[in-house]
């Protein structure tokens, strides 16, 4: 992929959201969105980490225009808290980025009763995506297609999800370690956007009977130099020997040039209608997969996937 951000249209008047905006990846997704006008909102779980990261991006582009949003991935009451203080906001929103998450961590179980990487990397992102659909479809619909996009950040990782790819008998992995339940979250992703696609995106009956057009994407960013790699390599010394090998090779980007993918799947006018839906990575590297695996493009088994998390999520009442 030949993309580099300097090659994004003017952004001004367009609204994006960024989650996990201050750090990493997230946060030069948000600061090059910034950079070409985009009114972005980057949520952060710390208010204080937040403004310093906006600062930081304000030094090095003065008009940027950034405002916070506080949620709490592993607190689902936060999420929609933060969802509908923004839609009191805002009339139109562009484009949303699911960017954060956490990776490889030691099991626990989050307030809301599920397991903390299946609710940080999946749920409270597919919760966040449920409550700002209706605004993202009145946006689009007075919009050119591909105007309105919305992007979920996975990993090559989603090829360590257990056998049959999603394990609804025990969606908390609790007797796994702690790659299988990041495989399952991030594989969570993918079939996410695939459903998302294929509900709002170019085809859908929706589409076609002028509700609005929402292309959507998938994002692998590939081994990046970020707090979650760090923290990756403290826990895990086996992974932490490949990351060493890796950067001894230069085989791990940057978090700016990490971000491109992202970038590109969210603002570009050089994608194109029929890559929504697609799985993208960005520049291929020594020994990484070049695809989904086949439960990412299993059909049936995105259709169960949402029909368990929109069932759970409503009996929680997370969503209506």
């Amino acid at each position: 992929m030949t993309f580099h951000p300097d090659t994004l249209p003017d952004l001004k008047g367009r609204v994006f959201i960024v989650t996990g905006g201050n750090s990493g990846i997230g946060y030069y997704t948000v600061a090059h969105l910034a950079e070409h006008g985009a009114h972005v909102y980057m949520c952060v779980r710390s208010l204080e980490k937040g403004k310093a990261a906006i600062a930081s991006i304000k030094e090095l582009y003065p008009s940027a225009n950034i405002d916070l949003l506080q949620m709490d991935l592993m607190d689902l009451k936060s999420v929609v808290a933060a969802a509908a203080h923004f839609l009191t906001l805002e009339t139109a929103l562009h484009g949303l980025i699911n960017n954060a998450g956490i990776m490889a961590t030691p099991f626990e179980m989050t307030k809301d009763g599920h397991e903390a990487q299946w609710q940080t990397n999946y749920l409270a992102h597919w919760v966040l995506t449920e409550h700002l659909l209706p605004l993202m479809l009145q946006t689009a619909k007075t919009l050119q297609p591909g105007s309105v996009r919305i992007v979920n950040v996975t990993s090559s990782g989603h090829l360590a999800a257990p056998k049959g790819g999603i394990n609804f008998k025990d969606l908390s992995l609790k007797d796994s370690s702690p790659w299988p339940r990041y495989g399952q979250s991030k594989l969570a992703n993918i079939l996410h956007a695939k459903t998302l696609n294929k509900t709002y995106g170019p085809g859908s009956s929706r589409a076609r009977n002028g509700e609005g057009e929402i292309w959507v994407s998938s994002v692998h960013p590939g081994m990046v130099e970020t707090n979650i790699a760090t923290s990756v390599e403290k826990l895990d010394w086996g992974m932490g020997s490949v990351f060493s090998i890796a950067r001894m090779f230069g085989l791990i980007w940057p978090s700016n040039k990490g971000s491109w993918t992202s970038i590109f799947c969210a603002a570009s006018q050089d994608m194109k209608a029929e890559q929504s839906g697609m799985y993208f990575e960005i520049f291929g590297r020594f020994g990484e997969p070049k695809c989904e695996s086949s439960a990412a493009k299993n059909e049936e088994l995105a259709e169960r996937l949402e029909k368990w998390t929109k069932e759970t999520m409503r009996r929680e009442k997370w969503v209506r």
